[in-house]
Formats: C-alpha cells, structure tokens, sequence
C-alpha cells in the first residue's frame, strides 16, 4: 500500500492542532479583554492621593501619574467629584530605597537604589459607596542611580517609580480579576 506523503502531513498537522484546540484553549474560557468593571462605571473621580509617608509632596506627582495612566488606559474617564460613577481613593503608606550597587572605592556608599512607593487602592461607586475594587498592598518601583545629591536623584526616579505605581494601580481596578 503505497501512502501519499501530503496526506500524512496534512492529517498529522490536522491532529497536531485538535490536540492544542483540547489542551490549551481551556484556560482561555474565563480571558475577557478590556475593562472587567461594571457596565455602569464608565468615570471616575481621583482626588489628590493621601500621603502617609514622611516623603515630602508625593501624593502630587503619584496623582498625576495615576490620572495620566487613567486616561492613557481608556477604560475610565476623568470627571469631576459630583459627576463620577465612581471615586478612587489612594494611599500612600510607603516610601523606602534599597541600595543595590556600592562604589568599590567607598564601600558604605552606595550608588544605585531602588524606589518603592507603596499604597492601598479603593475604588467606590459614588451612588451606593459600595466597594468595586480594593486593594491593600500596591507597590511601584524604579531603580536609580545617585548623581549628586540624593535629593535630586530621588526626584529625578520619582516619575519613572509614580508611572509604575499608577500603572498597577490602574491595572488591578480595571482587571479587578
């Protein structure tokens, strides 16, 4: 019996994605794309976030990365207290540097740091004050190097640390998954 060699490929290939079809589609049944909040949430309030930390004037750079990232996501729109579906309350509760690297000439100085910004997250709807979304623990980050003095360091990483806070922070109330 002789065998046609395009057949046999083509019917290996056929069986090659069924077996993928059964195995692996599975874990996509519960996947949604896009905002997994409510329908009827379509805006939100953001007011300056709540500085807990020692850290002077965080809560203006970390509420202007937040609002940007609000508005860069699409999944929400900005709109003032009186008029939002929902309002989203933000603390600060942490603020710490971590040295990574040491300068070999000066070993107790170091060179690069990371930051971590630390808050919790609740999202409201503002008819009900029922909870949407909440969250205890988000944590941004941003590593550094020190040019200078520390202060101008931090200040130069603090945008990059407030962008990845506002971005998990912005993640967990639109995928509350």
């Amino acid at each position: 019996m002789r065998v046609n060699r395009a057949s046999l490929m083509k019917g290996v290939l056929a069986s090659g994605l069924g077996l993928i079809a059964v195995y692996g589609l599975p874990g996509c049944v519960g996947y949604q794309l896009g905002s997994m909040l409510p329908p009827d949430i379509q805006t939100v309030y953001v007011p300056t976030f709540i500085n807990e930390t020692e850290e002077p004037l965080l809560e203006i750079e970390t509420t202007r990365a937040a609002i940007s990232e609000i508005q860069r996501d699409g999944s929400l729109r900005i709109a003032s207290a009186d008029e939002a579906d929902a309002l989203l309350t933000v603390r600060l509760t942490g603020f710490r540097l971590q040295p990574l690297a040491y300068d070999r000439d000066r070993r107790a100085a170091a060179e690069e740091y990371r930051m971590f910004i630390t808050a919790s997250i609740v999202l409201t709807r503002q008819s009900t004050q029922e909870v949407i979304a909440r969250s205890p623990r988000v944590t941004g980050e941003a590593t550094f190097f020190l040019l200078g003095d520390m202060t101008s360091s931090k200040q130069a990483a603090l945008p990059a640390a407030s962008r990845d806070l506002a971005h998990l922070i912005i993640s967990q109330i639109v995928e509350a998954w």
